[in-house]
């Protein structure tokens, strides 16, 4: 839990202390509502909302597009805004597999970028924020991290399941292999007779 409050504090000051040396504002402004298409009726005619660029999702959003396209922060502000007003926080999962060619994300061998892989939102939220049923209220419940849903990052216990189940599984294979190949034989060696 220590990691949990010096990394994310950590992560935000770095990236804002980058926006404020580069002069760029810590709260993206509202981008007006364009004139109605005629073309596109399921275009919004609405203005979208101001982002703001010290939240923790917003801050590793920059982070993910700037270590993927290996450029400066200040060259994906843009992106990140676009994807926080749209999908919001669950975006970054989107973006994850985005970044990952596509390719769903098994967390349990990955480290979250939200979280760091501990599994539990680093926002802290309180139960309000959240939704939680009144009766969580007083029971002192884990809030799961929206990105991986509360999947521990052990890859060391998972990989070796995942090992022994693949040997598991090569050797009843293996194992019906020879029987498929038996039953063969003993179908020519009849057909010989």
């Amino acid at each position: 839990m220590t990691r949990l409050f010096t990394e994310s504090p950590k992560r935000i000051a770095d990236i804002t202390t980058q926006l404020t040396t580069q002069g760029i504002p810590l709260l993206a402004p509202v981008t007006p509502a364009g004139p109605p298409d005629p073309d596109d009726p399921w275009g919004s005619s609405h203005p979208a909302p101001p982002v703001d660029r010290t939240t923790l999702a917003w801050c590793t959003a920059v982070q993910m597009l700037a270590d993927h396209h290996h450029t400066a922060v200040e060259r994906q502000v843009l992106a990140a805004d676009a994807l926080l007003r749209e999908l919001g926080v669950r975006g970054l999962a989107q973006l994850h597999s985005d970044l990952h060619l596509g390719a769903p994300i098994d967390y349990r061998f990955t480290r979250c970028p939200y979280c760091s892989g501990l599994g539990e939102d680093p926002t802290v939220p309180d139960c309000r924020e959240v939704g939680c049923p009144r009766q969580y209220k007083f029971a002192n419940h884990p809030h799961f991290c929206p990105i991986c849903r509360g999947k521990g990052y052990q890859p060391e216990w998972f990989a070796a399941k995942r090992v022994a189940n693949l040997d598991r599984w090569l050797a009843a294979s293996l194992g019906h292999g020879r029987a498929l190949w038996y039953r063969r034989l003993a179908q020519c060696l009849r057909r010989r007779r």
